[in-house]
């Protein structure tokens, strides 16, 4: 907070800009390249999902989400991990999740399947970036649609999210 000084004795504490969501990853660095073991198992990786932190979350957030999305896939992106309805005391996941804290859950990514997919640009295809993101929503549980397509789960998060952190991080096709 900020001192504001009016006329006389008589001091005001004016709160700041309050502080924006950041999320950090101790396994994917920003705008650097992910490692092998965070990379789809049949482009040579382990599979892993990464390690997140998030902090920062405004009042009113009663859930989160976590996305992991690959923008350089045309036409519409390719979600390669999506995570619903984490309790809003939630602030971090592991590496290598296998289970989410109740009642979080694991959507239906581009993959078909209701768990992590790691990075797998096809060869020759240059430089993909992906984006993972946390989102702090208002409600308990999600209202997403249960196939994971990117751009419909991107569109709806970011209409009903109060708050959202990114980073992004490359695997060359």
């Amino acid at each position: 907070m900020r001192p504001i000084h009016l006329i006389g004795m008589l001091t005001l504490f004016v709160a700041g800009p309050a502080a924006a969501m950041t999320l950090t990853s101790a396994d994917i660095a920003p705008g650097a390249a992910i490692p092998a073991r965070q990379v789809y198992a049949r482009c040579g990786g382990s599979n892993q999902s990464p390690q997140l932190s998030w902090r920062g979350a405004p009042p009113g957030t009663r859930s989160f989400a976590v996305t992991m999305i690959d923008l350089d896939v045309k036409p519409a992106q390719w979600s390669h991990w999506i995570v619903v309805d984490l309790p809003a005391t939630v602030t971090s996941l592991p590496t290598g999740a296998r289970s989410l804290p109740a009642p979080g859950r694991a959507l239906a990514s581009d993959f078909g399947d209701a768990a992590y997919g790691g990075p797998c640009p096809p060869r020759g295809s240059g430089v993909h970036h992906y984006q993972i993101t946390v989102w702090a929503l208002p409600t308990p549980r999600a209202d997403l649609p249960p196939g994971g397509a990117a751009a419909v789960v991107s569109g709806r998060l970011s209409k009903a999210a109060i708050d959202h952190a990114s980073l992004t991080g490359t695997v060359r096709g």
